[in-house]
């Protein structure tokens, strides 16, 4: 940074002394070479890689306007408009919007890992690779249930909805497991698959929805506390206990259904292959 020395920029006077050099080699005082006027400037001037930058700050009042909403009108209308006026403009989200993209990033990479660890723990045991997809098949129709929640409660996702459907994954599987392990055992005893499976859905019927509304009850309060130290967590919770209530309304009809169908397909294949139909779903490694 170049400037003059404290004692010849101590008033407006000092400005109007200033010699400037025009084009033929002349010096000529500031005034005589340009007019000074009066206005407002940058108490401070920041630059990132070498060009000048400007910060916008803005707090969006929640009960007029959404900040995703407005941050996507801004991108659509506002943004690029100023960027054709003048050019060379360039613009970017920082702050609290760059950490939440960090935030999100890193959710999406930690939610893949995790279904991987989901997958592999149940494939081991189950002795499948099909059996631990019928169970996952829990978690989207879990995430259904959580967008449906925030809808019914009035509340915008946030990073900690996505929090809350991430440790749903893990919670809307359980139910899924117990029934496709009855079913496994029964068909382990010789038992017929269809009465196996019309079984075990009666059986674990009540356990399954016990187990549900219970998760649900005792979310319920959290939802329910008005004080801000709660509110925060408050999406979390809605994602978990509408996740859940919806995940099983849907697995007690689907994975039976996904059971008998993924079976026909096995026996579909193992004829097609010579193998004949002796061995079914339960034990199916690999297949």
């Amino acid at each position: 940074m170049l400037r003059y020395p404290a004692e010849d920029r101590r008033s407006v006077e000092s400005l109007e002394r200033m010699m400037v050099r025009l084009p033929d080699g002349t010096d000529v005082p500031f005034k005589t070479a340009a007019e000074a006027v009066d206005g407002r400037g940058f108490p401070t001037i920041s630059r990132v890689s070498m060009r000048r930058t400007l910060k916008v700050t803005a707090e969006v009042d929640s009960k007029v306007g959404d900040a995703g909403v407005v941050r996507g009108d801004l991108e659509a209308t506002v943004l690029p408009g100023l960027v054709g006026r003048y050019p060379g403009l360039a613009w970017g989200f920082e702050g609290e919007q760059k950490e939440q993209r960090k935030t999100l990033d890193g959710l999406g990479r930690n939610f893949i890992l995790a279904l991987l660890a989901i997958y592999a723990l149940m494939a081991v045991p189950f002795r499948s690779y099909f059996q631990p997809l019928i169970v996952m098949t829990a978690i989207p129709f879990g995430m259904v249930g959580a967008f449906w929640g925030h809808i019914l409660v009035g509340m915008d996702l946030n990073v900690l909805s996505l929090c809350g459907m991430i440790a749903l994954a893990g919670v809307v599987v359980n139910d899924n497991l117990v029934l496709v392990d009855t079913i496994n055992r029964g068909r382990a005893e010789g038992r017929e698959l269809l009465g196996v499976v019309r079984d075990a859905g009666a059986r674990r019927f009540r356990p399954i929805l016990l187990t549900s509304m219970t998760t649900f009850a005792g979310l319920t309060p959290l939802m329910l506390e008005p004080s801000l130290q709660a509110r925060f967590l408050i999406p979390m919770a809605v994602s978990l206990a509408y996740g859940v209530l919806f995940a099983t309304a849907v697995s007690l009809v689907l994975v039976p259904c996904l059971y008998l169908i993924l079976e026909d397909i096995l026996r579909a294949v193992r004829w097609l292959l010579g193998r004949g139909s002796s061995q079914g779903l339960a034990s199916g490694v690999g297949e």
